[in-house]
């Protein structure tokens, strides 16, 4: 049992080593990166463009409302053969050339002013809806690039503690077949070892799917050694 608890003592000893050598991630968030990749969210990230879409729809709102003055108005022409006059002697009713005149509706006048007023308000809450959901993407960018330094520096632990088991492993495999150490430590040992491989590989899933949210928000691929 001594034996037992000193192997699994010193593999804890290894993987604390690993874990302290990197268990800081603020050194590695670069300024630079974060900048680029809010503007890639912003340039890239198709919630985003739907926004700016709908934020240009209601501006082109308050022209349309401010348009609609002209409603009152109408014009029509009638098109005049042969210099004929402008009453069809034969037909009375039927005018000949350019008519122009004005027709309005007090109800639909008054409404204009609201109308309007109306549009720009709905404009000015689409601009402060854009601002919020500019501020809400560049969090969101922030959240998923530190979660990505995260799970990558936990990737580098973890692989390098796998890799301080196996070695353990390893050498007390050579000590029990020279019956250096009892079979309990030895198995004991395969079985960290298989503990850490399977850590190594969750850790390794994580780190992808922590990838693929930044590359989904930002629009494109991380570069190679970032």
């Amino acid at each position: 049992m001594k034996n037992i608890s000193a192997i699994t003592l010193l593999l804890f000893m290894l993987v604390g080593s690993s874990v302290s050598a990197q268990e800081s991630i603020l050194g590695q968030v670069n300024q630079a990166d974060i900048e680029q990749y809010v503007a890639l969210a912003r340039q890239n990230y198709v919630k985003r463009k739907i926004q700016t879409i709908s934020s240009e729809a209601v501006k082109n709102d308050v022209s349309m409302a401010k348009v609609s003055y002209l409603d009152i108005l109408n014009a029509s022409y009638f098109y005049r053969p042969q210099n004929n006059t402008v009453l069809d002697p034969v037909n009375p009713y039927n005018v000949n050339g350019f008519q122009f005149g004005v027709n309005i509706n007090v109800g639909s006048l008054l409404q204009k002013p609201f109308m309007v007023k109306k549009a720009k308000a709905n404009y000015k809450v689409a601009q402060l809806e854009a601002l919020d959901f500019d501020t809400q993407l560049t969090l969101e960018v922030k959240k998923r690039y530190y979660n990505y330094l995260q799970e990558k520096s936990r990737l580098k632990v973890l692989t390098q503690s796998a890799s301080d088991s196996k070695g353990v492993a390893e050498s007390l495999r050579r000590k029990f077949e020279r019956s250096e150490v009892s079979l309990e430590v030895f198995n004991q040992s395969r079985v960290t070892q298989s503990s850490a491989e399977t850590l190594k590989v969750e850790a390794e899933g994580n780190y992808l799917k922590a990838k693929d949210l930044l590359e989904e928000i930002i629009g494109q691929q991380i570069p190679a050694g970032k």
